[in-house]
């Protein structure tokens, strides 16, 4: 009997988790880890392994095809370009303290798409195949060259079958002209919301004016449009945080059931402000706790709301082609199926290889809306963008589930290729996976409500998770 290579980890409860290539997991004792890495398994062990498809007898073997199928569906596939990040202005009318774009001032000139520049983005939009695109106006404030987003939207209505528009706005300034904008089925709008008024003033209006206007916004775009129309997300300071159940209360008085934390990101404005050494660890113990206070909530309330990245992750763990956010994917190949144009016309593979570039920092260019993309960059980029043969992530029982950041390395460490464990976004995720195995192998009803929820399901149970003896 041959036996797929297993990776495991220990676990808070005393137990080890399991897992190989192709994403299959399970619990054992450390008697059973004795007796795998000496060679010594029992016909119990051996018959249970067969069970779960992690041994195979060869490669004509059913069990030998059904795992090959498994891991190739792990893997992510590149695709049509279909989503085009669009910034036509980096403008803005607020000055946020964590701004990680490098926001120009409101009155600032040369930070807007020139005539030339619109005709050029038209023409690269037109070029795109397939029936289908969603366009996402990032900023700056978007809002604040309306007349751009209106070519836009008029020429990918009138050249695809289907099309769909994100504004990312502040909510600051709204008229006539703006609500007629957003009204339109096919337009929806992301903005944050940080937690309650004070969290917000502090973080972004800072001014009670401005805060009251926001909030005023709020309040009248999520009576005016259907649920789901509007999102909206916070930034979390590691250093003061929001109460979370204020916060929690505030999204969910305005109808907004899935919260996606973020910690201040390393780019723009944002990358003088000091989280301090222990950063990393106090956003994992921040992100763990909210994670238990959703469960004991929702349990107590009987109104589910999610962490969306959470719930990625663990659908991410139990679900094939569960990797529609890109820090997840594996291979994460760029500019596949969606790019980034910025207010000059340059093309950039992420929206924070964008902002990168614009500090100095590197210049993540990778070509422009005239001349099309650089593909002999994209390929040095993809180079790098798989964890298959990183020689940490090959031991790591979470390699199936993770993906890879090269931009956030080359905007932390200044190189790729440094271990593993020694990265933000290992440890990050590390913790996220470490908790979404403690939630799937918790035997409480409030935790198996919730799971059901996130995962959309009629139930949960103990039986859905495996446990060797």
């Amino acid at each position: 009997m041959n036996i797929w290579p297993l990776k495991f980890r220990d676990t808070t409860d005393g137990m080890v988790l399991f897992a190989d290539d192709a994403g299959s997991f399970f619990k054992a004792g450390d008697e059973f880890l004795e007796r795998y890495v000496s060679g010594n398994l029992s016909n119990s062990d051996q018959a249970f392994l067969r069970e779960g498809g992690q041994s195979y007898d060869t490669e004509l073997d059913l069990f030998w095809t059904s795992f090959a199928y498994r891991w190739s569906q792990r893997q992510s596939r590149p695709q049509r370009l279909n989503y085009v990040i669009l910034v036509p202005t980096l403008r803005c009318n607020l000055a946020c303290g964590y701004c990680q774009v490098s926001r120009a001032p409101e009155t600032a000139r040369g930070f807007d798409w020139t005539d030339e520049t619109l005709a050029d983005v038209l023409s690269f939009l037109e070029t795109l195949e397939g029936p289908e695109i969603k366009i996402e106006f990032q900023g700056g404030e978007p809002l604040l060259r309306l007349d751009l987003l209106e070519r836009v939207r008029d020429l990918c209505r009138a050249r695809f079958s289907h099309s769909q528009f994100v504004i990312c706005t502040n909510l600051q300034n709204l008229d006539q002209s703006a609500w007629e904008f957003l009204d339109a089925e096919d337009t929806f709008i992301s903005t944050s919301l940080d937690g309650d008024w004070s969290t917000h003033e502090r973080q972004r209006t800072h001014n009670n004016e401005l805060t009251r206007t926001f909030f005023s916004h709020l309040e009248k775009v999520i009576s005016r449009y259907p649920e789901g129309k509007v999102s909206a997300l916070p930034t979390i300071d590691v250093k003061n945080p929001p109460d979370f159940e204020a916060l929690l209360d505030n999204y969910e008085r305005y109808g907004i059931r899935s919260v996606y934390l973020r910690p201040i990101n390393h780019q723009g404005f944002a990358r003088k402000i000091d989280q301090g050494a222990d950063a990393l660890q106090s956003w994992n113990r921040l992100h763990s706790g909210f994670i238990d206070l959703l469960i004991a909530r929702n349990y107590r309330t009987g109104r589910f709301m999610e962490e969306y990245y959470f719930s990625q992750c663990l659908k991410r763990v139990l679900r094939f082609g569960a990797d529609n956010h890109v820090d997840i994917r594996n291979p994460n190949f760029f500019a596949s199926d969606y790019i980034v144009i910025d207010y000059d016309g340059q093309l950039y593979p992420t929206d924070e290889a964008r902002m990168l570039s614009r500090i100095g920092r590197i210049d993540l260019g990778i070509g422009n809306v005239v001349d099309g993309i650089n593909r002999a960059k994209i390929e040095i980029l993809n180079s790098a963008a798989l964890n298959h043969f990183d020689p940490d992530c090959i031991h790591c029982p979470y390699q199936p589930f993770c993906g890879t950041d090269v931009v956030d390395d080359l905007s932390r460490y200044g190189r790729v290729g440094i271990p593993r464990p020694d990265t933000w976004f290992c440890g990050r995720h590390l913790a996220l996976f470490d908790k979404v195995f403690e939630i799937l192998y918790r035997r409480d009803e409030a935790t198996h409500a919730s799971l059901a929820a996130w995962l959309g399901l009629p139930s949960w149970d103990d039986d859905m998770v495996t446990v060797h003896a």
